[in-house]
């Protein structure tokens, strides 16, 4: 093994992930809401026929960590469409508007 090469597992992070976080969990609707220091992301569960939806997780970070987020999500749904096609947003794509109130704030 060459130096450069035993320098860069060195420097490798490992990430753990419990088996009940590798589960994943399912959201069909992402809220986001901003301050002046964080960007929070709430992913939500929304059934068809409930009166009530519920947030099923809840991501604060850093606006920095968020653009990266963001270009992340592109460069990696660009490389969706360039295997499996465009995807068509008329097709059970996201709503404009909520179908029920939102109270916005700050964190």
């Amino acid at each position: 093994m060459s130096n450069e090469e035993k320098t860069q597992q060195d420097n490798m992070l490992q990430i753990e992930i419990s088996p009940e976080v590798a589960q994943g969990t399912y959201a069909n609707l992402a809220m986001i809401a901003h301050s002046t220091s964080e960007v929070i992301l709430d992913f939500v569960c929304m059934m068809p026929g409930m009166p009530k939806a519920s947030v099923k997780s809840r991501i604060v970070m850093a606006p920095e960590h968020a653009k990266r987020l963001l270009y992340a999500l592109q460069d990696n749904i660009g490389k969706y469409e360039q295997n499996f096609g465009e995807i068509d947003m008329q097709k059970g794509g996201p709503r404009t508007v909520a179908p029920f109130k939102i109270n916005k704030g700050e964190a």
